[in-house]
Order: C-alpha cells, then structure tokens, then sequence
C-alpha cells in the first residue's frame, strides 16, 4: 500500500500490514530439498488510526495484558498512572483482507525416492514436534508474595499443554499432497 497514493476518498488511517508465523515442528524427509516446517501463518491488511478516548484506551490495554496472562490486569495495580498513559499508544486496526497458510502433516517425499530401498534403509524421516513451553516463574527481586498467582500457574500449565499437543498432532498428521 502506498500513502503517495491516498486521495480524498481513500479510507482513513494509516495502511498498514500486520504479520505473524509459528513453527510448529521440523520435517526431515530422505533429500534436504524436501525438508519441510509445520506451521501456521497469517497476514493481515488494514488501516490503523491512535486511539484518542481514555475509556477505549484503558479498555484495549486490559484486552492486552489479558491475552498475555489471563486476569493479569486485576491482578496488577491498575489503572495506570498519568505518565504510563502518556507514554502508551494504541492503535485501532480495521482489516480490510488477509490471507492466512498452514503446513501439517509427515514427511512427503519423491516416488523415486520411496522406491529406492538403499535410501530407505539409512534415512530416518519424520517430524519432530516443535513448541513454546513456559519454564517455573521466578520472582522479582522485590517480590514479597510467597506464592506464584493461581492466574499464572494455571496459565502456563494450560499453555505448555496445549503448545505440546498442537505440536504432536500436527507432526501424525497425513502429509500435503504433492502436485
């Protein structure tokens, strides 16, 4: 998108692009040229404006720190201060399309390759799962709370968990077909 473009009835905001990906796994097939990922991708295309009301902004910073840990913001000293509010921006994104790819499954190789029993015989293939796992919290150097929130306890469990299985489903999957 180019802003040199924008005319009267462009939409408003800033065009703006927003991209994320996760690696989900290694694909180790016979040849390197086949080697693969498991993952999942998404691209998002919109247009961005700064949020200017305080309600929406305090409303979109709880949203968040939520989503980082969920029922962090209450269990934080909220709400932010003057200066935290000033040095904080929030941008409001309206997406207009995007486009999102993922990759599951084993190793796919070539027919020649999975008729030649040398090959067959020495080459290991598969996948191995791979994920985020969150380690033991450990306290800050002025923490006094003798016991690690119950938020943030179940939350890693609940991450690790599911980071693990997406991971291990994702590797037994049946492999793309090849065209």
């Amino acid at each position: 998108m180019n802003l040199a473009r924008a005319t009267p009835t462009s939409p408003p905001g800033l065009p703006i692009c927003i991209a994320a990906a996760k690696v989900d796994g290694l694909v180790l097939t016979l040849t390197p040229n086949s080697h693969n990922y498991n993952y999942r991708s998404v691209v998002l295309y919109g247009y961005a404006e700064l949020v200017e009301s305080v309600e929406e902004k305090l409303w979109a910073m709880e949203l968040i720190t939520n989503s980082v840990v969920p029922d962090r913001w209450k269990n934080t000293r909220v709400p932010p201060n003057k200066g935290e509010m000033a040095s904080t921006q929030i941008l409001r994104v309206r997406i207009e399309s995007g486009s999102g790819k993922v990759r599951e499954g084993c190793p796919n190789d070539e027919k020649c390759d999975l008729e030649d029993e040398e090959v067959l015989g020495r080459v290991w293939t598969g996948v191995m799962p791979l994920y985020e796992r969150f380690g033991e919290p450990v306290p800050g150097p002025y923490n006094r709370v003798d016991e690690v929130p119950v938020h943030v306890t179940e939350y890693k469990e609940a991450v690790n968990k599911g980071n693990e299985k997406y991971a291990a489903a994702a590797a037994s999957k049946d492999a793309p077909v090849k065209k």
